[in-house]
């Protein structure tokens, strides 16, 4: 199995370091990752700066490659053009991540982890978030790690829907205290965000994005339920932004004629 591995925390993340050290040993595994972090860049895509790629080495060994660019980026380089020219084999699934802190609920729209994840499923090829709910800077990504070597070839064998990914949360808690795992859909929590306004050394103002998470959702079938009551989450999402059932009120109810 060809694994592509890549992530918005950058290419020197502990996340990302014990995510390819799990999977090499199911599969053959390529990172591609941006050079330095990309946490909640979205799905941007570098238009008007070339992207440069770098081998990267991380104690003493050759590591993966690091790209000047985003998320979305690293995918759509290493499907379309860099595998070829390199004559690597093109992925059998992209993984991305681990993240370092939950992609639940609206997090997923502005995620680098969950985009470089959508890119590929643009691309036709099957694709998985994951994310480890805490930001602690000595979180445990070990679990997460070990679930994603079990999983990810169950994904790979079974298949998945075109244009489908799965978003996977994995809470921060030792694997004795993981509950199981609940397939789940995407919440309604969100944060509620300020912005912080601070004075820089020369006495220049300049503003600083804070918040706190509101927690909407009670239904267990809800991505951060199951995440709170120590169940690994895992979300089908795609990218059709279509409101069908709105739509169809629209065709019905609204005006037809200019």
């Amino acid at each position: 199995m060809n694994i592509l591995v890549t992530n918005d925390d950058g290419i020197n993340s502990r996340g990302i370091y014990e995510l390819v050290r799990a999977l090499r040993e199911i599969g053959n595994v390529i990172v591609m990752a941006p050079l330095g972090e990309q946490s909640a860049v979205g799905h941007a895509l570098t238009v008007s700066l070339p992207l440069r790629v770098t081998e990267f080495h991380k104690n003493g060994e050759f590591f993966g490659f690091a790209v000047s660019g985003t998320p979305a980026d690293c995918v759509k380089l290493a499907l379309r053009t860099f595998f070829d020219e390199r004559r690597l084999p093109q992925p059998d699934i992209v993984v991305s991540g681990i993240n370092h802190g939950r992609n639940t609920a609206v997090n997923i729209i502005y995620s680098g982890t969950v985009s470089a994840a959508t890119e590929a499923t643009v691309l036709d090829v099957p694709a998985i978030a994951v994310s480890l709910t805490s930001y602690h800077p000595e979180a445990d990504f070990g679990p997460a790690a070990e679930f994603m070597k079990r999983f990810t070839p169950n994904v790979a064998s079974l298949g998945l829907p075109r244009g489908t990914l799965l978003n996977v949360n994995v809470p921060a808690v030792p694997s004795n205290e993981i509950e199981g795992i609940v397939y789940t859909k995407q919440g309604a929590s969100f944060w509620e965000d300020e912005f912080e306004k601070r004075v820089d050394p020369q006495e220049r103002p300049y503003y600083w994005l804070k918040g706190r998470y509101i927690l909407e959702d009670k239904d267990p079938s809800i991505d951060d339920i199951a995440i709170r009551e120590n169940k690994i989450s895992i979300t089908p999402i795609h990218y059709d932004l279509t409101n069908h059932a709105f739509l169809e009120t629209l065709r019905s109810h609204w005006p037809k004629t200019f």
